[in-house]
């Protein structure tokens, strides 16, 4: 196919790389590292394999409550926590609680009690809310998912079941919601009921570029994580599944990411000023490049008008790659 237009964009990348190798990634049963800006799976292993995920599947239960029309709800503390066992709260009985207040404690603590309080009160029963929460996960096309309860708990049945790509690609979801990555990046807060809450998660306190995540653990699940970390442009999901030395791995891995690769900005959502012509795109692109294997290329943008086609390449020491392929909405010229 003949293209109507090239348009060359002059890219030289810097020579001085600040390479460093990552511990590997031996550990872990399952994993994933899952880029935000686009949804590309970067690395990872088993990453569809069924598991146990414990308390990492409370951002389902986060995301229905911050969704719904109950947020700032008041409700009273009542029998319902005498079963939520594991890590608490330690609410009390015959006091009364908001759920924004309760989703704070679910995401920065893992209150198994707020978890119940959230689910009774949303889905007026914990089995509607449940449901809500297969539901949603099907709306998100996480395939080989199954929630059985708002906490994680597998003690009394086979727990919440999920993969480490179904869980990054909730993850993905939730950071589209403003209030849920204010609550998660949140190292200290004050509640109305039990003081200050520190978040469990160690890498918000210790690691500068993490934004957030969630802790997991039971003894079938083992240790499950989360992480969200952010820095020039790049942004990365990272998901552990039953893996000891979990956090230290993910920091390992966004350093990895973050020293070596960098965001290509192709497209803008909507209008695009290239030279002398306009694109305008349905959604954003972006695209990481290995810095190694692209120093000192140029980006070659081909544009197709007649099938709405742009295409991107690397041209390198006489050869070129294709790195960027996708449909866009229109093209026309300035």
């Amino acid at each position: 196919m003949k293209f109507l237009q090239l348009i060359f964009l002059s890219f030289l990348l810097t020579n001085n790389l600040s390479l460093r190798k990552s511990n590997v990634v031996n550990n872990a049963y399952s994993y994933i590292v899952y880029n935000q800006n686009n949804g590309e799976v970067l690395e990872g292993r088993n990453i569809n394999q069924k598991q146990s995920v414990a308390s990492i599947s409370k951002i389902m239960t986060a995301i229905i409550a911050l969704e719904s029309n109950d947020l700032f709800t008041t409700t009273l503390v009542g029998n319902e926590i005498d079963n939520a066992v594991g890590s608490s709260l330690y609410l009390e009985k015959n006091t009364y609680v908001t759920i924004i207040e309760m989703v704070y404690g679910l995401l920065m603590r893992s209150g198994n009690d707020a978890s119940i309080i959230i689910a009774k009160t949303v889905g007026k029963t914990v089995e509607n809310f449940v449901e809500l929460m297969n539901k949603k996960a099907k709306e998100l096309g996480m395939q080989n998912t199954l929630f059985s309860n708002p906490n994680g708990l597998d003690i009394y049945d086979d727990g919440n079941i999920s993969t480490s790509y179904d869980m990054a690609l909730l993850m993905n979801y939730c950071m589209n919601n403003e209030l849920f990555k204010e609550i998660i990046s949140t190292k200290r807060y004050n509640s109305y009921c039990k003081g200050w809450w520190k978040n469990k998660h160690k890498l918000l306190h210790t690691y500068k570029y993490c934004t957030g995540g969630k802790t997991g653990y039971t003894k079938k699940a083992k240790r499950t994580l989360i992480t969200t970390a952010s820095k020039d442009n790049i942004d990365i999901i990272v998901v552990t599944l039953n893996c000891g030395n979990d956090f230290d791995i993910h920091e390992n891995l966004f350093e990895k990411y973050f020293n070596n690769y960098v965001n290509i900005n192709i497209l803008q959502k909507g209008r695009n000023k290239i030279l002398d012509y306009i694109i305008i795109s349905e959604k954003k692109y972006s695209i990481l490049l290995e810095k190694e294997k692209i120093q000192g290329g140029t980006l070659l943008y081909c544009v197709y008008p007649s099938s709405l086609l742009i295409e991107v390449y690397v041209i390198k020491d006489n050869d070129q790659k294709l790195v960027f392929k996708d449909n866009i909405l229109e093209f026309d010229y300035a």
